[in-house]
């Protein structure tokens, strides 16, 4: 919850009114660097992060921001007052004198306005702070050219301050980076391909005429790196260069993944065995025919199912070998109890009961093809991932045609008497 409190976080002074900086300062209001920008990207990467603790660091930053955003609004608006009746100043930018009255708009110096274009956000928390870091420090350079270009006194002390905040940022953005932990090339959760992240490529030769010299630094020779020469213009068989290392992920195997997949796939293939045996009494519970059509067909594309598992082990030079999957039975369990209780219900009530059930199934299903499609391809296993995303489409398709039927049956049934009546006398007057 947001609280406006009617004072600023530092007192703005305008001595002397400049329309002309008025317009300059907009840059810091509505600019790509500005104090709403930010405010915006640190408020929304806070409300997607899971990090409680960094959460708070996110959202008392976006918060702040907020705070520069009335500082910079004010001082522009009274370095732009004159526009609002004198002609001369007004001349000075027509756009912000005619269409804005001489005050404030979410635009930037050229009149440009706003956009969410200007926001970094990617849900990788990491990377966000390092967006972050990166935001801060443009900020700081702007709010020092605005500084430089300033001679009225009260407006510079309100930007020192400002520009001063800027590297506070930096320094909590930068230490919550540091506390993660995390090595300072490792972004994501996808390896870099080893040898490949280490070569330099010198793709920019010549000297005099034909270019800038080349040099050397820490920045391509020490450590780790290997200095390709001018790559694209070795024939590749002379042996000049080492060369490119062209593999887009890591040879390697990733350890403890194979045993998690095949786990997994044990664990599906026991899984839709156990539902080829419970569908037929589904089929035969349903009263409603497109239901019962539904079941019929799903059982047909569970034992396509198990062919496809099947031939994963086979591809995996594995035994197609079940492994009793707890979670299944108890949906199938589940699935018996809602059929024997639907024998007590009317038809619409009792096939609803099913639709519950089955899509309890559906869920179950849909996260373990997830889960195992994402292993297989971590472990490049392109051939398993095909089989494994058929499944996954067929029970994502099984799901949704669920919920049309479940919404057909819904409308069409009559709520008992005694329940429509509960909610009529509950309902409040004039609704």
């Amino acid at each position: 919850m947001y609280h406006h409190v009617k004072k600023l976080m530092f007192t703005v002074r305008v001595d002397e009114p400049d329309p002309r900086f008025g317009n300059m300062l907009l840059e810091q209001f509505g600019g790509a660097n500005g104090e709403l920008a930010a405010a915006m990207q640190y408020s929304i990467q806070g409300l997607n992060c899971e990090d409680p603790d960094r959460k708070d660091l996110l959202m008392d930053i976006g918060t702040e921001e907020l705070s520069h955003l009335e500082v910079v609004g004010s001082l522009a608006r009274l370095h732009l007052k004159p526009m609002k009746f004198d002609r001369d100043a007004a001349e000075a930018d027509p756009l912000i004198a005619i269409a804005g009255g001489g005050g404030v708009s979410l635009c930037n110096s050229q009149g440009n306005a706003w956009t969410a274009d200007y926001l970094k956000i990617t849900g990788e928390l990491d990377v966000d702070l390092r967006s972050n870091i990166a935001a801060e420090a443009r900020a700081k350079i702007v709010y020092e050219r605005l500084i430089n270009f300033c001679d009225d006194a009260g407006t510079k002390d309100a930007l020192q301050f400002l520009m001063t905040r800027e590297i506070t940022h930096m320094k909590a953005f930068s230490r919550a980076l540091e506390s993660m932990n995390k090595p300072t090339f490792s972004i994501g959760r996808i390896a870099p391909t080893p040898g490949l992240v280490d070569q330099f490529f010198n793709d920019s030769t010549g000297s005099g005429d034909n270019g800038e010299i080349d040099t050397r630094g820490p920045w391509n020779e020490g450590d780790d790196w290997v200095f390709m020469e001018s790559p694209a213009l070795q024939s590749g068989d002379t042996g000049a260069a080492p060369s490119i290392v062209a593999e887009s992920s890591p040879s390697e195997p990733l350890v403890g993944l194979d045993d998690l997949l095949l786990d997994q796939l044990r664990d599906l293939l026991h899984a839709e065995k156990q539902l080829t045996k419970a569908l037929p009494q589904m089929i035969e519970a349903a009263r409603y025919d497109q239901l019962a059509e539904l079941f019929t067909v799903h059982l047909a594309e569970t034992e396509a199912q198990i062919e496809r598992l099947d031939e994963c082990f086979e591809q995996l030079g594995k035994k197609p070998r079940a492994k009793p999957c707890k979670g299944m039975q108890g949906l199938v369990e589940e699935g018996d109890e809602v059929i024997k209780e639907g024998s007590k219900k009317d038809d619409a009530a009792a096939d609803l009961g099913l639709i519950g059930a089955a899509q309890r199934v559906e869920h179950y299903e849909i996260a373990g093809y997830t889960t195992a499609r994402n292993l297989a391809q971590q472990l490049r296993h392109s051939g398993v991932v095909a089989l494994l995303s058929k499944n996954l489409a067929e029970e994502e398709n099984a799901d949704q045609l669920l919920n049309q039927i479940a919404r057909s049956l819904m409308s069409v049934a009559k709520m008992p008497a005694a329940i429509e009546q509960s909610f009529v006398e509950d309902e409040p007057a004039g609704e």
